[in-house]
């Protein structure tokens, strides 16, 4: 499927992120799609500062806007709300979301892929599920969901997926520009040269949108531990966390209630 088909003035679509610079991964189809952007946390880790406004100049820049969810946590509070299972806050944000895709006739959501990397990325790929199923239902049309990688190489996409997938290729002028919004977040230039050490230039050249099932992850095998809480015995036990976020303790019942409110408040 060739973005050009969404990226067209009848097909609306919402950007949904985890973190402020999530976007750079997909800044052709930014540039194309004009999405409505929608941000959880502010991205300042263990710091006090904000990124949001690298992100903010990204999305003036591609012709994107901003959406209601923009910043909304410090990244600390958001491992609190996880932490603490404060669900009205998540179910919250659920509500908001699904009204925005809804009001603003969203084709299609793009956002965060659940791969285990980081909880917040997949608490935010949890909520994008439940907030396009609720605006499924209430608006009685069919909404796009699609997810992107994070961590893995950004040029790969499973074969049984391609058919319904969303492929962007980049031509010199836009990977030249994507990598020049790269190298102008210098919250994130760090990773971004990790990246580039990583996977070559060649591999941002490539922009894979995958479609996803709204109810991923709510099932996971007995054996899978994600990568987050394995890192996460590792800092406990050298001082850096207090706490663990795990995902059968604390991200499932918060996806859970998210469905069960869906389930309850669809009309």
């Amino acid at each position: 499927m060739e973005c050009a088909n969404f990226a067209a003035g009848s097909k609306r679509a919402a950007l949904v992120i985890a973190h402020p610079g999530h976007e750079l991964r997909v800044h052709h189809w930014l540039e194309q799609a004009k999405p409505v952007v929608f941000v959880l946390t502010d991205g300042s880790g263990r710091t006090t500062q904000s990124r949001l406004a690298s992100t903010s100049k990204i999305l003036q820049q591609a012709g994107a806007t901003s959406g209601s969810i923009y910043g909304r946590f410090p990244d600390a509070a958001i491992y609190t709300i996880m932490l603490k299972s404060q669900q009205q806050v998540i179910l919250s944000l659920v509500e908001e979301l699904a009204n925005a895709l809804v009001t603003s006739e969203i084709n299609y959501v793009v956002g965060d892929a659940l791969e285990g990397y980081n909880t917040s990325h997949d608490l935010c790929r949890y909520l994008i599920g439940a907030a396009v199923e609720l605006a499924q239902r209430r608006s009685k049309r069919p909404i796009g969901n699609y997810d992107f990688l994070l961590t893995g190489r950004p040029d790969e996409c499973p074969i049984e997926l391609r058919d319904n997938a969303i492929k962007i290729s980049l031509g010199d002028a836009a990977i030249e520009r994507k990598l020049a919004a790269a190298q102008g977040y210098p919250e994130l230039l760090h990773e971004v040269n990790g990246a580039m050490q990583q996977f070559g230039k060649t591999a941002f050249s490539t922009e894979w949108l995958r479609p996803v099932p709204n109810r991923i992850g709510l099932q996971p095998a007995e054996n899978e531990f994600p990568y987050y809480e394995i890192h996460g015995e590792k800092q406990k036990t050298v001082g850096h966390y207090q706490y663990v976020i795990r995902l059968r303790e604390h991200l499932l019942p918060l996806a859970q209630a998210m469905w069960d409110y869906v389930e309850q408040n669809q009309s």
